[in-house]
């Protein structure tokens, strides 16, 4: 398994995020007033996520691994290099369905549609009328501990 750094990432480089998209993930594509965090070795950007921020929470979105470095654990790896950031506000994301066990295992909880705000009740429904399996899920802290201490 590689090593990557993970960091977050410099606003001079933040057209290299969407270069890293564009080519492993076209539906993504990061905002200015996002907070995004990298994993990158020597090679470049291997792995990013973005928080998009609202008023009293924020949203997990666009998490994206190189393909070649999948199922290596790098992906939990940058959740756990950005616990700071999850843990600062409220921290939700929408899972593809197959992923939610990864996102289980990085201390996110499943939730019901109606115990998301409503502005995410919107955006989730939005996203499943496109055709997005999508589960909703939020960051707690004492879920990952007891996870860490089964």
């Amino acid at each position: 398994m590689s090593k990557l750094r993970f960091h977050p990432l410099e606003p001079l480089r933040f057209p290299l995020i969407n270069r890293f998209y564009k080519t492993y993930y076209p539906a993504g594509k990061a905002k200015k007033d996002e907070i995004i965090w990298i994993g990158e070795d020597n090679k470049g950007i291997q792995a990013c996520v973005r928080f998009k921020q609202f008023e009293q929470f924020q949203l997990l979105t666009g998490m994206l691994v190189h393909p070649d470095l999948r199922s290596q654990g790098q992906g939990a790896a940058l959740l756990s290099a950005c616990q700071a950031q999850t843990s600062v506000q409220p921290c939700y994301c929408f899972a593809f369905s197959y992923l939610e066990s990864f996102y289980q295992s990085s201390g996110f909880v499943t939730l019901e549609d109606n115990q998301l705000p409503e502005s995410l009740r919107t955006r989730i429904n939005r996203y499943r009328q496109s055709g997005k399996s999508l589960t909703p899920m939020l960051y707690d802290q004492s879920s990952k501990r007891e996870l860490s201490q089964a």
